[in-house]
Formats: structure tokens, C-alpha cells, sequence
């Protein structure tokens, strides 16, 4: 039987001041790096998530050096030589280790069994599996066709230009222009699809200038160069993403939110869930401690109408938020998270229909409709995001149970414990 979590109403005095988990998608892309360089790495920035262990336990499989140490992860990198070319690996639920290390372990060579959890492997790697096979890699799928687990065979990838579509998963390129730096000669990528500029490209490429591997961009392709040393220490952003379900309050309450160590200079996407926020009237400033949002003066807030393609993890806590609004709330060009831990289009609806909230799925947009929330149990289908995101319509209410709650330790262990304190 899974754990219940009833969620109480808040009532918010005061400034409301949390720290959150370092980013997971910075983490998992630095960790990379680090592994594939020539150098030693210091990786600083806060809690890790259980992805993060995931694929910190993944590299140890390979035969990586590397150690968590006083709060800091040293990664002593093989140069792209992975110690172990014969391993069993398990990316758990981790889907940037599923996608990340696929591809490193294609270019780099080798012959691994990768494994993973049961909710991982109802997630298709189709896209990427034929991109690998057409450069030569050798697939041999043991259960479903183009699931996990899989055997993988490789004598490292010797082409200079691959093809990667952005359309479902951006991790895909990224994943490509990461293990490029390390094969040792020039590498090409086309990006294809309509998110060949989105966020998380953009982060990619961030790291990759923090770990001197050289690029050039050209439109839509982005040539790789080899990675030179890489630095002694690299300090990892608190998670935005994380972040978001916080600064939520600051709308949702009329009261002031501060996250510690988050910048308005921040690189993550869901930067752009905060400029939601501002168009609704709350106010941001940047302070030592960290971004401090203010909806203090925001007497109500109509609904939205926003584009969430680039920024997807946040269209559940705009969901959450819908209820509450003025105006019909649309959420469009979203269809991609169909395919992500659970059907998210499909958690926001049944879910907001569960308790009285109308919504509905038109194409690959979300359509919600204000309404009285009457309570009730939010199934979670494993997902974190659904558990946290929907906790803020229980704080807003004090009627809604949250089930499975311990699904947020895989990019947020603490979030309960922070509700918790919330809420006392």
C-alpha cells in the first residue's frame, strides 16, 4: 500500500526563506564532463537528488574514479578511455543517465547491459537507439523493442556528423555534444526539430565552455572540437525547477519567497515560469542571501496563456495555480510530456478533474477552468513532479492527500520535510 501524504492549509506570516537541491540537469551534465575529461573535477552545490546518485553509482560501474567528500563530488576523468569496457549498468529512474550515458558509452566503445527501472522502461529510446545504430553501434534490445534493457555494442562512434531530432527529447543532443569532446577528433551535429535553440541546449552549451570543450555554431549545427583540461572546480546552481514550486506561493498567498543561491543570471529554463509570475504582478529582486519574490501586492491574477514547450517540468504547477485564477488557464504545445515519468497531460486532467477543477486535453494543449476545489486524493503515478506540484493546491486548501509522496526523492529528497516546516 502506498504512503498518503494530507496535505495542511498554510497560512503564511512571514517571508517564507527555503534552500533547495543543486539542478540535477547541471549536476548530470557536469558529472559527464567530468568523467570524460583529463583532469580531476570538484563539483560543489548542495543535496543530490536520487538521479544524481543514480548516475554517480553508474560512473563507479565503469570503473570512473570518483568520491563524495565533505558535500563535493571529485571525479577524476579517464580522458574518454572508460576503465570498464565490458559492464553491467543500471540508470534506475534516471533519465539523463539513461540518455546521457547511452550515448557516451556508443562514442567512447564498448559492451555494456544497461538496465533500469520498471518506470524507465516504459520510456522509449527509439530516437536515439536508431540514430546509434545507423553510426554503427550494435543494439540488442532484451525485452521490448527500443526499451531498456538493452545490450550495447560499440568500437566507438568514427563518423564526424551525426543527425539528432530535438522534437521529444532535447537530452538526445545533448547527449551527443557532450561525448563529442571526447573521441578524440572533430564531431558535427545537426540539430533537427523545433527546440534546436531550447533551454537545455543552451545549458549544454554552458558546460561545455566551462569544461573547455571548444564549439562552433553555425544556425543548427554545432560543431565539437576535443575537450582540453577541463577546470579544478565547478559550482553547480541551486535547481530552478525545484525553485518553482516555492515561488508559486508568492502568487498563490500574496506573500514574499526567498530561495537561497538562486540568480536572476540563472541559465536553467524554467527561469522563464518566474517571468509568468512577474506578468501576474509579483516582484523579484536580486539579494546576497539569493531572488526574493514578492506577491504581496497582488490582489487576484487571471489565468495564463503560455507557450511551456521550453520550459515543460512547470506546466504541472501552473496547473496547480489554474484553480485559483480569474480566467481560463491554457497550456499549450505540451505534448511531449506524454512521454515523460507518467502522461502529464493526462495527471493534470485527471487530477484537476478529481477535484472539481475542469480541464481538458485539446491536441497537445491543457485547457483548465476555474473552479472550487472539493478535495480529494492526487494520484501521483510515480512522478515527482505531479506529487509536488500538486501539494500547492493542498496548501492552498488543506483538502488534498498527495499519494506516494516519496517519489520527489528522485530530484528533490527533502520537499516534504521543507512543506512540513510550512506548515507547522
Amino acid at each position: 500500500m502506498k504512503e498518503l501524504y494530507p496535505v495542511r492549509k498554510f497560512h503564511p506570516s512571514d517571508t517564507v526563506a527555503v534552500s533547495v537541491p543543486a539542478s540535477k540537469s547541471i549536476t548530470n551534465r557536469a558529472l559527464l564532463l567530468a568523467a570524460l575529461s583529463r583532469g580531476t573535477v570538484s563539483l560543489s552545490g548542495g543535496a543530490l537528488s536520487d538521479d544524481t546518485r543514480a548516475f554517480f553509482n553508474c560512473l563507479l560501474s565503469l570503473g570512473i574514479r570518483a568520491e563524495l567528500k565533505d558535500g563535493e563530488l571529485l571525479v577524476c576523468g579517464c580522458g574518454g578511455d572508460i576503465p570498464r569496457k565490458k559492464a553491467e549498468i543500471d540508470v534506475a529512474s534516471a533519465g539523463t543517465a539513461a540518455r546521457f550515458l547511452t550515448v557516451a558509452l556508443a562514442f567512447c566503445g564498448g559492451d555494456y547491459t544497461m538496465d533500469a527501472s520498471e518506470q524507465m522502461r516504459r520510456r522509449p529510446m527509439k530516437e536515439i537507439l536508431d540514430v546509434l545504430r545507423e553510426a554503427g553501434v550494435q543494439i540488442e534490445c532484451l525485452r521490448e523493442a527500443d526499451h531498456f534493457p538493452f545490450r550495447l555494442r560499440s568500437g566507438g562512434i568514427t563518423a564526424s556528423s551525426m543527425t539528432v531530432d530535438t522534437e521529444k527529447s532535447s537530452q538526445y543532443a545533448s547527449a551527443v555534444l557532450m561525448a563529442a569532446g571526447a573521441i578524440g577528433h572533430p564531431f558535427s551535429l545537426r540539430l533537427t526539430g523545433t527546440r534546436t535553440h531550447g533551454s537545455y541546449i543552451g545549458i549544454t552549451l554552458r558546460l561545455l565552455e566551462a569544461f573547455n570543450v571548444p564549439f562552433e555554431r553555425n544556425g543548427d549545427v554545432i560543431a565539437v572540437f576535443p575537450s582540453r583540461n577541463p577546470p579544478a572546480h565547478y559550482a553547480i546552481e541551486p535547481d530552478v525547477s525545484g525553485a518553482c514550486y516555492f515561488y508559486a506561493l508568492s502568487l498563490l498567498f500574496r506573500t514574499r519567497v526567498l530561495v537561497r543561491g538562486v540568480r536572476q543570471d540563472s541559465m536553467q529554463g524554467d527561469m522563464k515560469f518566474l517571468a509568468l509570475l512577474k506578468e501576474k504582478g509579483v516582484v523579484f529582486t536580486q539579494t546576497e542571501e539569493g531572488l526574493l519574490a514578492d506577491g504581496s501586492d497582488v490582489a487576484s491574477f487571471g489565468g495564463f496563456d503560455a507557450d511551456m514547450k521550453d520550459f515543460s517540468d512547470q506546466a504541472l504547477t501552473v496547473a496547480a495555480l489554474a484553480p485559483f485564477a480569474t480566467g481560463e488557464t491554457r497550456i499549450r504545445n505540451v505534448g511531449h510530456i506524454r512521454l515523460q515519468e507518467c502522461d502529464r497531460m493526462r495527471a493534470i486532467a485527471e487530477n484537476l478533474n478529481a477535484l472539481g477543477v475542469p480541464a481538458e486535453i485539446r491536441g497537445d494543449d491543457v485547457v483548465i477552468r476555474p473552479a472550487p476545489v472539493r478535495g480529494g486524493l492526487v494520484r501521483t503515478f510515480s512522478d515527482h513532479r505531479v506529487a509536488m506540484a500538486f501539494t500547492l493546491i493542498g496548501l492552498k486548501t488543506g483538502n488534498v492527500t498527495i499519494e506516494n509522496p516519496a517519489c520527489c526523492k528522485k530530484t528533490f529528497e527533502n520537499y516534504f520535510e521543507l512543506i512540513d516546516g510550512l506548515t507547522k
